[in-house]
């Protein structure tokens, strides 16, 4: 594929150097400690060049930030995606996310470049129906940019990273500050096996690919 963004790169990297394992959910292509540096021209090429299901993320990370942790309020935002948690969201993203709107406030009133202004995500040792596979959250801040440092203990390349790289620039954008950068660091970045196929058709080029969720 020519003209290849970040974002298909890593997935190119994956399909054809990745190793397998198995894990609950099925076999998977994947790759250890892996890293995605992102500036704004990298999100604006990701974001025209790969269908994301924009609205939806936005209401799903507003809903994340409200704590709400009734999946039926998802699904009245056309979100259906938790379905498989049951009627609630047990120890996962919103017990977490909830923390955000403060911590953005701080950030806006004090804009300290010494500060290291941190989220954690899914601690341990916790009942959860999904745990939240992003772990960490930096925000820093260097000659009046932000720079955003995530951690994810595990990504699903074909559905949640997008997601994710999606939901970290919309946080980007409530911080009153410009954008610098947005860097990921992967524990375990993969590819499902069902999905492998269509991956090498998006990066093909064809539109209007849809991968399958595995829970």
């Amino acid at each position: 594929m020519n003209g290849k963004n970040k974002y298909h790169c890593i997935l190119e990297k994956i399909v054809c150097s990745g190793k397998t394992q198995t894990n609950r959910k099925g076999n998977i292509r994947y790759l250890l400690n892996e890293r995605l540096d992102l500036t704004p021209a990298d999100l604006l090429e990701i974001f025209e060049g790969h269908n994301l299901a924009r609205k939806k993320l936005k209401s799903e990370l507003e809903l994340f930030t409200r704590g709400e942790r009734n999946v039926d309020r998802y699904r009245e935002a056309g979100i259906t995606w938790w379905d498989y948690c049951g009627k609630t969201l047990v120890n996962s993203y919103p017990t977490y996310l909830e923390r955000l709107p403060p911590l953005i406030d701080r950030i806006n009133r004090e804009k300290r470049n010494s500060k290291n202004y941190v989220l954690f995500l899914g601690e341990t040792g916790v009942e959860s129906n999904q745990a939240p596979c992003l772990s960490l959250v930096q925000f820093q801040i260097e000659d009046g940019e932000l720079v955003i440092s995530a951690y994810q203990r595990s990504s699903d390349a074909n559905l949640g990273l997008p997601a994710d790289i999606y939901h970290l620039y919309s946080i980007a954008r409530q911080i009153e500050l410009p954008l610098k950068s947005i860097t990921l660091t992967f524990g375990n970045v993969h590819v499902y096996e069902n999905n492998i196929e269509n991956t090498y058709r998006l990066l093909s080029g064809e539109e209007g690919i849809r991968f399958e969720l595995n829970v």
